[in-house]
């Protein structure tokens, strides 16, 4: 079988981090000292919680994002991604507990897939919702992906270059102060198409199934 070269857009892919980075600030105050403090009677504090400031710890449900290579199981790596490695290769990140990436890849025969499972922590929910809706509005065209976290959202779109098809699909979910994403796309050197839309969003939507649960179980 002739080996053939991968076309420019699947060897040059990126794989951002984002490294996101959260002020805190905290009140304090001490007792008057001075000399004429000490003969002073000390106010009455009873009703100040009423109307002074507090700061309150912000509650995280997921503190540090899961190992990804180990979020997949194998037999889901080897029917999305045929002849990789289960065990993948992690994407470094400056912020392993913000962030982390697996990517799996293999060319089989003339198919080649690429998946990559992301996972990103935030500081609230809040933080992690406007992130999720301003990356959905990058993304139109796509749809809503019913019992997946607190929200999800997939959606599938075709390249061409040089003749060369590849189909990509991407599924963001939210899941409380977290973030999870799916990029997996295909292509077949031989007939220079790509998979299906239904085969590259299922395929998506199962591995995102199952990363959300590695979540979910603190698997990590």
């Amino acid at each position: 079988m002739r080996s053939l070269p991968l076309p420019l857009a699947l060897t040059a892919r990126l794989a951002p981090v984002a490294v996101l980075a959260t002020a805190g600030w905290a009140l304090s105050s001490g007792p008057d000292s001075s000399p004429a403090a000490k003969d002073k009677t000390p106010p009455d504090t009873t009703n100040r919680s009423a109307s002074a400031p507090a700061t309150e710890a912000v509650t995280k449900t997921y503190a540090a994002a899961p190992a990804p290579c180990e979020s997949l199981a194998g037999k889901t790596v080897g029917s999305l991604v045929p002849g990789a490695k289960a065990d993948g290769k992690e994407i470094p990140s400056t912020d392993t507990q913000a962030r982390r990436t697996c990517s799996w890849n293999a060319l089989k025969g003339y198919d080649y897939r690429w998946l990559d499972v992301a996972f990103e922590v935030m500081e609230s929910d809040e933080a992690a919702l406007k992130s999720y809706k301003e990356r959905v509005a990058d993304r139109s065209g796509g749809g809503e992906v019913p019992g997946l976290g607190d929200a999800a959202y997939s959606v599938v779109n075709l390249t061409t270059e040089d003749k060369q098809q590849t189909r990509e699909g991407t599924v963001l979910v939210r899941a409380s102060n977290a973030l999870v994403m799916i990029t997996y796309n295909g292509s077949d050197f031989e007939s220079k198409k790509a998979p299906s839309t239904e085969t590259i969003n299922k395929g998506a939507i199962k591995a995102a199934k199952e990363a959300v649960a590695a979540l979910e179980n603190g698997q990590g």
